[in-house]
């Protein structure tokens, strides 16, 4: 049963009052001098002192969880914003009332071919609309959903596939050839293969031609006893869904990441950990539009993949929470057809990343967008650089805020507040109910302004990986915080600034040089487009730094870039080498890849 809370307006955000149970002791439901739970390893206790940079009205806890599963969470929403458009794709528009019966039809299908509570179905689709759908239907039948990159390779693909188990998949069949390659010595029972057209009512059939025939998207493929998606949905629907208890301690998501050590594996993220994380959220959120005039349906940008945790957290989930209508971007690296589509609508959350907001501001059609209604440009999966988050608020009139999380901590650890003006150099503070300290390498607390590795507890952090107990133990401190492996400090007003990941850390003579401040240096540049640093083995300094450029003005040379960064930089930051590129390796987020760039051949 749904734990019991206060019941909001009909037309109002569904998580408006879950903290009406919770403890305070001011009237801004916080503590003046609140403390973690206990000390680390002997040493001092460490101050909440970020509560007091809170915005006004944001509790210190979340309180009593409002649903004991995501499940019920999104029924919920689709209930109470039923006639609304949840997702719009490509012109076609799905709403809450329609993701909640095909979600149901969905649920059914995946019981009724004897899948068990708890069984893993993987999911291999870009941004369609039959991804919520399935996601959802996943969820409502008591399954753990395993979210599939659509462009991993067949090895990489059965890994996955192997490693969580999975019985059954949903992929789209633009991606079927690679799961024909990697399906064997796999536990799959079920192929489920879905269209681009499958859900965009008539204009279906001919944007399947046009996917198949005219752009050639479509490698052949042979996948004997698939069924389609479409097909699934039917049969589900007569088949009627099963109820199933699902509880807060049960896994909602397997979500795979190399994590801080290596091999991809599967962070186990609980129903407990993907709401507390949606109430988290929700509460920062909230207090964006204190003295403004909120839309009556927001209008949320959805070029963040669905399968990518930043995605699945605050497009789908904290937007379903909102009553949102989610535009979805199936393709986001076509940059042109992006800024199309923002034209037509006139939007008010834009969640994206420093390469995408980047490409954006570098299309010349961008600025022709209708920003007047944007609210909120937040951004994480990793650092904003200060030259491109000043030109995007001089171009839309809309400041970036930067936020911070790991696929082990649902994601959202921490944001900036949503009231400031301005670009703020930080990852912001930690959300209600989360702590985070800094430790030294032995993993005793550092004082304020000193560098150490960023360390995470709260409800939303991981239940572990997937069958790995022992690299769990690596990440898992005794007291329950999780090492998140990136390196930053805390200053006095609670804010944290990250400056790298541990392993991307540059040794110079001795001294530490963090990328991200080179990239950020070489991004000032006019004629830079894009910069990456990597370390390389250097007989007198143990390493030194290399930049690998993208250039925006081609007559742009590698002294030009050395001159300007020698105005910036001290000595022993200074790349010695600079390489030109046509393009950097990115993720499936737009993160641009160090770990390719250390792994190719170096020419100077």
């Amino acid at each position: 049963m749904p734990i019991k809370r206060a019941s909001p307006e009909p037309e109002g955000p569904i998580l408006a009052n879950t903290t009406a149970d919770s403890d305070s002791t001011n009237d801004n439901n916080r503590p003046e001098q609140a403390t973690s739970d206990q000390p680390a390893n002997g040493v001092h206790r460490m101050e909440k002192i970020w509560l007091n940079s809170y915005p006004q009205g944001v509790p210190a806890e979340i309180g009593p969880l409002p649903f004991p599963s995501v499940a019920t969470l999104i029924t919920d929403s689709c209930k109470r914003f039923a006639v609304r458009t949840a997702f719009n794709c490509m012109g076609s528009r799905m709403t809450y009332a329609a993701l909640d019966r095909m979600s149901a039809a969905f649920a059914g299908f995946l019981q009724s071919q004897g899948l068990q509570k708890g069984d893993r179905v993987a999911v291999m689709l870009p941004n369609v609309l039959q991804y919520p759908v399935a996601v959802a239907g996943i969820l409502r039948g008591g399954f753990v959903v395993v979210n599939v990159n659509p462009l991993y390779t067949a090895h990489e693909l059965q890994h996955q596939l192997k490693d969580s188990g999975a019985k059954a998949i949903v992929v789209l069949e633009n991606f079927a050839g690679t799961l024909q390659k990697a399906i064997v010595q796999t536990d799959l029972k079920h192929v489920i293969v879905a269209t681009m057209g499958d859900l965009l009512g008539i204009k279906g059939p001919l944007v399947n031609f046009v996917v198949r025939r005219v752009k050639k998207m479509v490698p052949r493929w042979s996948l004997p006893g698939y069924l389609s998606f479409n097909a699934a949905l039917a049969v589900g629907a007569r088949a009627g869904t099963r109820p199933v208890e699902t509880g807060t301690d049960d896994l909602a998501f397997l979500q795979y990441t190399g994590g801080t050590t290596g091999t991809a594996k599967g962070a186990m993220l609980t129903h407990r950990n993907m709401v507390a994380n949606v109430v988290q959220t929700h509460l920062w959120f909230s207090a964006a539009f204190d003295g403004k005039q909120r839309p009556e349906q927001l209008v949320n940008v959805c070029a963040l993949p669905l399968y990518h945790i930043f995605g699945l957290m605050v497009n789908m989930l904290m937007a379903i929470t909102e009553g949102a209508e989610n535009i979805m971007i199936p393709n986001p690296r076509d940059i042109p057809g992006l800024v199309a589509t923002l034209r037509k609508r006139r939007i008010n959350v834009f969640p994206g990343l420093n390469t995408l907001f980047n490409a954006l501001l570098n299309n010349p059609d961008f600025e022709k967008v209708d920003f007047s209604g944007l609210m909120i440009s937040i951004a994480a999966g990793m650092p904003v650089q200060r030259p491109m988050a000043e030109r995007w608020q001089a171009v839309t009139g809309c400041s970036v805020t930067e936020g911070y999380g790991l696929s082990e901590t649902s994601p959202v650890v921490t944001v900036n507040r949503f009231d400031n003006n301005r670009f703020v150099d930080a990852i912001g503070l930690p959300l209600p109910s989360t702590e985070v300290v800094i430790r030294d390498e032995a993993g005793r607390d550092v004082p304020l302004g000193v560098v150490g590795e960023i360390c995470i507890r709260g409800p939303q952090v991981m239940a572990g990986y997937w069958n790995r107990p022992e690299e769990t133990a690596q990440v898992m401190a005794e007291d329950g915080f999780f090492r998140s492996g990136d390196m930053g400090f805390m200053d006095e007003q609670g804010y944290i600034r990250i400056v790298d990941r541990k392993k991307d850390m540059i040794l110079v003579s001795g001294f530490n040089v963090y990328p991200t401040e080179i990239e950020e240096a070489a991004a000032a540049h006019p004629g830079i487009l894009e910069a990456a640093a990597i370390g390389i083995p250097n007989p007198h300094s143990g390493e030194a730094v290399k930049l690998f450029v993208v250039r925006k003005e081609p007559a742009v040379t590698a002294d030009d870039i050395k001159a300007f960064l020698a105005e910036r930089l001290t000595n022993y930051k200074r790349p010695r080498e600079i390489e030109f590129r046509d393009s950097l390796p990115k993720s499936n987020v737009g993160k641009i890849l160090r770990r390719e760039l250390r792994a190719t051949p170096q020419q100077s």
